[in-house]
């Protein structure tokens, strides 16, 4: 095995087969992503903070609707938002579950409104509820629970 830097490898294989929908760019992306992560376990390159940062800038569906995963990016950043309105800043937050359904797809270029609530927060615990909606139509096409214990946890 010779020794190859990070930036000639690749997650490449001969069977790689890359859709004609999706950006040169989009696929380096991904591809120097999934590269790194083989190489380096769970630590991510470093402009980004987060999985879900990430997923803002490259990933798209192929199937002309929003992709699942970047949906998922979006519940999780407006229930931190939505638990920091409740939550000070002089605690952490811990995601301890965040729990997607996927009711009905909305198209790519579909403008979305998105509402998040609090249902329970107390001392040690913050439970947001997110509703994703088509603007024009009001249907709803995505629900999301978030879970967010605070950290340090508050002595009983």
């Amino acid at each position: 095995m010779g020794e190859e830097s990070s930036k000639s490898k690749s997650s490449y294989t001969k069977d790689t087969i890359i859709s004609e929908d999706l950006s040169e760019e989009a696929a380096f992306l991904v591809d120097r992503l999934l590269s790194r992560v083989q190489l380096h376990g769970d630590n991510f390159p470093a402009q980004y903070e987060s999985f879900s940062e990430l997923t803002r800038g490259c990933l798209k569906n192929i199937y002309g609707s929003m992709h699942g995963g970047a949906v998922g990016a979006v519940a999780e950043r407006v229930s931190i938002a939505c638990a920091r309105t409740v939550v000070g800043n002089d605690k952490k937050l811990f995601l301890g579950e965040l729990r997607m359904s996927y009711l009905s797809a909305a198209t790519s270029n579909a403008e979305v409104l998105v509402d998040g609530t609090i249902i329970k927060s107390g001392r040690s615990i913050t439970v947001v509820a997110i509703d994703f909606r088509l603007k024009d139509s009001k249907k709803l096409v995505y629900t999301s629970n978030a879970t967010f214990y605070h950290m340090p946890v508050a002595s009983l």
